[in-house]
């Protein structure tokens, strides 16, 4: 921290739990899912479901898996590489710039970050919500959370947000970059594959009224980026993607990870996707996570250990993941610009 700075800059990731104890992770769960952004449903429904049903159900499950990509040094992926822009991104901004870096869901918390900003006197704060895609209950959710926050302060300097950045031209060239470090050729299909939503947080930005999409997404947002719909940004990002690798369209398929529950979740779910390209004979399959800007469990293990596993009974052979964004300097300079940006 520096006494010079007089421009403050907070990332905020979703979160991962302190360790992979059962206790943590029982912790980080029910923290995220009692978020009413998140599990959109009255109170007392959401706490009987989470306190009652998931979180017991999964606590334990999910801290072992937690287990298996915690590294003994570094802790979780996740708090890693974003310590690692959080880092990165204040050594390019320099003195003037004081960059925080809080998770939505356990620590280092959005509270104790904004403290210390508080503390700063700053004459601005841009909030950087580490999800190119905007969604309700990810940069919704922060950004409801930082402005709850910040009206108990006496002086409230000038806050902004990046509400999202799906196409962001140079961000895209990056995730393209590391595709090409695979050798893209040798692969069957390429799959983008995309954290899932339940399909009513869909209907709740449509700017028609209608407030009522089908689950596969309106064919427009398929076509163009509408201001706060989340499907609609996943196929802009892909879109850009493609374009960048030239990849045809019979090579490469946009699906959905991470259901939960039994309401309908946007589709075509991955799983499903993997299913139908193992009855077409599909054998090798490389995939892209661009929902993700640092690697985590959704990446190392869902799509990596599940999904290969899942695929290679189906009869598939392989399933390579395309590395996240993470400390590439390129990633880092996209923060920049975005700190920067007026």
């Amino acid at each position: 921290m520096s006494h010079k700075a007089t421009k403050g800059v907070l990332l905020v990731q979703l979160g991962t739990p302190d360790s992979p104890a059962t206790s943590d992770v029982h912790k980080y769960l029910t923290e995220f899912l009692m978020d009413p952004r998140v599990l959109d449903i009255p109170y007392l429904g959401r706490t009987a479901l989470v306190k009652g049903v998931i979180v017991p159900k999964r606590a334990e499950q999910s801290a072992a898996t937690y287990a298996t990509i915690w590294d003994e040094k570094t802790g979780s992926p996740l708090m890693y590489y974003s310590e690692l822009q959080r880092d990165l991104l204040q050594k390019e901004l320099g003195d003037d710039y004081h960059v925080e870096l809080a998770m939505r869901y356990q620590n280092p918390s959005l509270e104790d970050a904004l403290k210390n900003m508080q503390d700063m006197f700053l004459s601005s704060i841009r909030v950087i919500p580490l999800f190119p895609q905007y969604a309700s209950a990810t940069t919704g959710s922060v950004i409801d959370r930082v402005m709850e926050i910040m009206r108990t302060w006496q002086y409230i300097p000038s806050v902004s947000f990046v509400s999202n950045y799906c196409d962001d031209d140079e961000m895209i060239a990056t995730y393209a970059a590391h595709g090409q470090k695979h050798d893209i050729d040798s692969f069957d299909h390429v799959l983008f594959s995309y954290h899932g939503l339940p399909v009513r947080q869909l209907g709740k930005v449509d700017p028609s009224g209608a407030k009522k999409c089908p689950e596969f997404g309106c064919e427009s947002c398929q076509q163009e980026k509408k201001p706060y719909c989340y499907l609609s940004h996943c196929y802009a990002t892909t879109r850009a993607i493609v374009a960048k690798l030239n990849l045809p369209k019979e090579k490469y398929t946009l699906c959905f990870q991470s259901r939960l529950g039994k309401t309908p979740w946007i589709q075509p779910y991955t799983s499903d996707t993997l299913h139908q390209l193992a009855t077409k004979g599909v054998k090798r399959l490389l995939v892209f996570s661009p929902a993700f800007v640092a690697d985590c469990i959704e990446t190392l293990d869902e799509i990596l250990v599940e999904y290969g596993n899942e695929f290679k009974e189906l009869g598939g052979e392989e399933v390579a993941m395309v590395e996240s964004l993470n400390d590439d300097p390129q990633w880092i300079n996209v923060l920049k610009r975005l700190a920067q940006e007026k």
